[in-house]
């Protein structure tokens, strides 16, 4: 492997299980994050001073919730650089769900604040904290092929399914359609566990004959016992999935691509927001419906 020394910023839910691979494969990982306690379950990760003390890495990894906290916390590191370039070959990868055109500005700064030395390579993960725990997470790669094949080692250090999908802004714009999915899915799911929960079902076993046909999928598999037990608890707040299909929205604006789909998602996830349920699990969108449907009873009471 090239890569030898390994930044990585953000020690979130995520990003910590991430980085201890990294470093169980062998290589120096050094990291800095917004607290210290995140370090103490991490002891093969060096701790950084800060973002701009990664300078000298041959990669900085950002895993942070949004491309304006990753911009944020790298002013210090471009700054770092218009006074001393890094060395050719440099890659900062961001592994978090962002715009695909936003991270191809970004790409600019750094090409500009690092005198070229430096590229940008878009990277988001699917597969949640287990998959972070276990190594097993989906990379969706957006960077030219030669950044690829370099990376590629480094990537499988954290994920099995490693694939690039274009130059940079295709990896976030791969993440977008994989949001789609999980969101509009998780959301039907959710709909189904309340229909059948109101009509006297169990949802344990409408899920367990559904995993059995037609509309099995992971997401069931993953998401589906959380729906059942209104099991809330954060592995990735609900609020990200709202951000991420606002991506969705913009980027087929863009290509002029209907999405009906998204354009409905949208709608329920920001009111999933308005309801303050924006920092639970993705699954909290069942509660989201709950109170929709509490609207409509109260309604329907009314009226009668």
């Amino acid at each position: 492997m090239t890569t030898q020394r390994v930044g990585f910023v953000g020690l979130g839910l995520m990003g910590a299980p991430m980085a201890s691979n990294i470093a169980a494969a062998g290589l120096n990982v050094t990291a800095w994050n917004r607290s210290d306690a995140a370090f103490d379950a991490l002891p093969g990760v060096k701790r950084a001073a800060s973002v701009a003390a990664l300078r000298d890495e041959d990669v900085i990894i950002f895993m942070l919730p949004d491309l304006p906290f990753i911009e944020d916390a790298a002013t210090d590191l471009l700054e770092s650089w218009r006074s001393r370039a890094p060395r050719p070959g440099t890659a900062v990868v961001v592994m978090s769900s962002v715009s695909p055109t936003e991270v191809q500005r970004f790409g600019e700064s750094v090409q500009e604040a690092s005198g070229g030395n430096a590229v940008v390579v878009d990277a988001p993960v699917s597969g949640g904290t287990t998959g972070a725990r276990s190594g097993t997470l989906a990379i969706m790669v957006g960077a030219s092929v030669d950044c690829f094949d370099q990376l590629e080692p480094l990537f499988r250090t954290m994920g099995t399914t490693v694939r690039r999908m274009g130059p940079l802004g295709a990896g976030s714009l791969a993440k977008a359609c994989n949001q789609l999915i999980v969101g509009t899915t998780t959301a039907a799911l959710a709909e189904a566990a309340e229909l059948a929960e109101r009509s006297g079902m169990e949802v344990e076993a409408l899920f367990e004959v559904l995993s059995g046909g037609l509309a099995g999928s992971r997401v069931l598999e993953n998401v589906g016992p959380r729906l059942a037990a209104k099991d809330y608890a954060p592995t990735g707040p609900a609020k990200f999935m709202h951000k991420d299909l606002g991506f969705v929205l913009a980027s087929a604006a863009a290509a002029g691509s209907a999405v009906p789909m998204a354009s409905a998602a949208i709608d329920l996830y920001a009111e999933l927001k308005r309801q303050g349920l924006g920092d639970q699990d993705l699954a909290v969108v069942r509660q989201a419906i709950a109170n929709l449907s509490g609207t409509l009873d109260a309604t329907t009471s009314t009226i009668h």
